[in-house]
Order: C-alpha cells, then structure tokens, then sequence
C-alpha cells in the first residue's frame, strides 16, 4: 500500500503537526507501508522516506502569502485561480500511484486555500469533469480524471471556522466554504474527542462518523535509552504493562526475591491488572546455593502461573554480559511504576538513593540499613510480610498516586507504537 502524507511543512520544521509528521511516516514505514511526504518545506529525515517539497505547498511561500492576504480581505482573484491550478495539477502529478492519501489541517484550515481548493477539485471530481477553472470549483466541482487515490484521510488539528482569532479572515462564500463542509468521500480524523465534538458541529454530521486518533510519545526517544533497552522493552512487551515493579538485585538468597514472586501474583490477582516484576540481576557468583535458589523461583513463577509477568532479565538473551549495564538500568527506573526491595539483609541500600532521584515511590522491607536511607520517605514492610497484605498496600498507593496514574496511562494508551497499533493501521486496513 503507498502512502502519501501533506502537509505545508514538515521536518526539521519545528511544529506539533511536524513532529506528529514524522512518527506517522516511521511508524507506517517500520509496518512495511510505502510512505512518502508532500510537503512546502522540509528536508528528508529518513532515508526509507522520500520527501517531495513542492514550496507552493507551504503557507510561507510569497504567492501563497499574496495571494492569503487577498482572501483575507474577502477577495477572490485569478492570482487565487491560477495559484490553484498549478497546485491540482502538481498534485495530480505527485499523486498519480498513491493508494491513500492522509492530508493534515489542510481541510479546516485556511493557511494555503489555494492549496484546499485543489484538493478539493481532485477529491470531489464532477460526474462529466468539464470544467477546467477553479472559480467554479464549488459549483460544478471539477474532475480531470486519472486520480488513483483510492481513501483520504482528513487528519483535523485545527479548525479555522471555529476558533475567534481567525474570524476576521473568514468570509461567507467559497473558497472559505470548504473549511467548514464534510467532503464527500472522505475519512475524518480528529486528533482529541473535543475537536471531534467540534467538528461534528461545525460539519452538521454524527460525531461518530469522525475518528479520534491522538498524537503520542515516544518514550524511548524521550529518555534517550540504550538500544539494550529498546530491545528488553520490545521483547518483554513492556509498554503494555499496567504496572511494573523494579527490584535491581543479583539472584541470592537474601534478596528474598519469592517476596516479590509472590506479591506479584497476588497484586495481579486483587487488582486484575498486568503486574509485572522486572528482576535486573544474574544469579549471584560467589555463593554454589544460588542455581537452586533461582530454580525455586522458577518452579515458584511457574506454580503460581507468572512466567509472563515476572521478569528475570539474565533469561533475555540480549546482552553478552550477565550484568545488566548501568545505563539500561538507570532506563529501568524512568519505565517502573515502582521500586520493590523486599531484600533481607543489607548493608545499605544503593537501589534507593538511585530510586529517590528519579522520584520512584519505594517499597522496601523494614531493615535497619534500609530505614536509615528510607527514614519517613518511603513504604516499609516486614521482610515476612503477607503477600496479601503487602499487595493490598502497593495496589492502594500506586493507584490512588496522580502521577503515578497518569504516568501508566501516557505508557499504555499514548506510546506512538500503541497509537499506530490500536488505532492507525485498523483505519489503513479498513482502505
């Protein structure tokens, strides 16, 4: 399937709808999809990517400003009529073997009209196709024939007709008509419910006609992690998690790591969400007794139907160090929800000071070393504590915490490989 996106610019270009831009065509192209851009400025950004600049595609462009500054004054000039002309037939050109075509703001937005009212002639082509000028475009919509584009996608960040700063530049007639109208044919998207409500209005049509596919992050850009982690995140499926609890220890005894095992499982239980425990060390080198303490931990995962949710990183095969390195691990802490150290016996208690300062809410059993790092900042338990009792006080705190609700809602539901997986390619599917 070929993919054409438009836009009036795209990257460097430093913008929302830019940004947004970028993750669309990566995303789509990573899924095995045919993308290119249209575009008024831009350079491209991606070698998989081809970028087509076309500067009368741009709102900075000197005819598209001459011409703007005519509309805005209620003027519609054969400068607006050929400007137009020039631009349908260029896209027809560029146009010519797409499958989709997925155009930003240029529906509803009034930056480039010359640009819309091309668009428009290509998309909603008269039954005969005979008129050939764009002054009577609105009237006797024109066709030329050969438009290969079979689905467009209105992707809607804003909305001209609705928002007061622009009414000045607005007026009753065409060309300004075709912001507010539903075009024939075309699939719309919005990028929040609020502007889905607004659209609707604006349009006259069912709400539920209209898309809401929001704009993301990408939280391995973000935080700049190592390629180790972008690999463990893949591999585990981390970012599907509801709530991830970091314990960064060696596998030894004293870790009292079936603490954790079996909290894990009863906060999955009682909470009904996917819990997951993220143990970052290999088993400990000095001590012959660690294989047999791992294997009953791996005997205790599997009796208690976890092996999914608990994590012992060592297993992944990702790395040809045994220790995870301390970058991916300093990753860890910006991915969990939490920082679980059920550990029996300690010296001090390093986990915390680099828990503290990534601001990771910390649950660790009630030893001296530990409470002297923890003093009053921290949740204490019995390294003996009940398994349901200690699930019940994680469960209550994490999902009572603001931050820490909105922190597992931005990971699950606005992670751009969430977005393009959930909502984007079912709506180039349905093509």
């Amino acid at each position: 399937m070929k993919i054409a996106l438009l836009h009036y610019a795209s990257p460097p270009t430093v913008g929302g709808v830019e940004l947004t831009l970028r993750h669309h065509a990566q995303l789509m192209i990573d899924a095995g999809y045919e993308v290119s851009i249209i575009t008024g400025s831009g350079e491209q950004f991606d070698d998989r990517i081809p970028v087509q600049v076309v500067p009368e595609i741009g709102s900075r462009n000197a005819d598209v400003l001459k011409v703007k500054q005519q509309l805005d004054a209620g003027q519609v000039t054969s400068d607006f009529e050929q400007l137009g002309d020039r631009m349908a037939e260029t896209l027809r050109s560029l146009l010519n073997d797409v499958d989709v075509l997925i155009a930003h703001n240029v529906f509803t937005l009034h930056k480039n009209l010359a640009l819309t009212a091309a668009l428009h002639e290509l998309v909603s082509p008269s039954p005969d196709g005979s008129a050939t000028s764009l002054r009577y475009a609105h009237s006797a919509v024109v066709g030329r024939g050969g438009w290969g584009v079979r689905k467009v996608i209105a992707w809607h960040h804003d909305l001209a007709w609705t928002n007061d700063l622009y009414r000045s530049q607005l007026h009753d007639g065409y060309p300004w008509d075709l912001l507010r109208e539903a075009w024939p044919k075309v699939q719309h998207v919005t990028v929040s419910k609020s502007r889905q409500v607004e659209l609707a209005k604006l349009y006259q049509i069912d709400p539920n006609s209209i898309e809401v596919i929001p704009p993301g992050v990408d939280p391995a850009n973000f935080f700049r992690w190592t390629s180790l982690t972008r690999e463990l995140v893949t591999k585990l499926d981390l970012l599907a998690a509801d709530l991830i609890l970091l314990l960064p220890a060696r596998i030894t005894q004293r870790k009292n790591i079936e603490r954790g095992i079996r909290v894990l499982a009863e906060l999955r239980k009682q909470t009904q969400l996917d819990a997951r425990l993220i143990v970052s060390g290999p088993p400990g080198p000095h001590n012959p007794a660690n294989d047999a303490y791992l294997q009953s931990l791996l005997n205790l995962r599997r009796e208690l139907k976890i092996d999914r949710a608990a994590h012992f990183l060592y297993e992944c095969g990702l790395s040809d160090r045994l220790l995870i390195p301390d970058e991916t691990l300093a990753d860890l802490h910006t991915l969990a929800d939490a920082l679980f150290f059920p550990s029996q016996q300690e010296g001090f208690g390093i986990p915390m000071l680099e828990a503290g300062l990534t601001r990771l809410p910390i649950f660790c059993a009630d030893i001296p070393a530990l409470h002297e790092t923890g003093q009053n900042d921290v949740h204490y338990f019995a390294p003996d504590a009940d398994p349901i009792g200690l699930a019940q006080l994680i469960g209550r705190e994490l999902i009572s915490n603001r931050a820490s609700r909105l922190q597992r809602r931005v990971r699950r539901e606005y992670s751009w490989q969430r977005i393009f997986i959930d909502r984007i390619e079912p709506l180039l599917r349905a093509t």
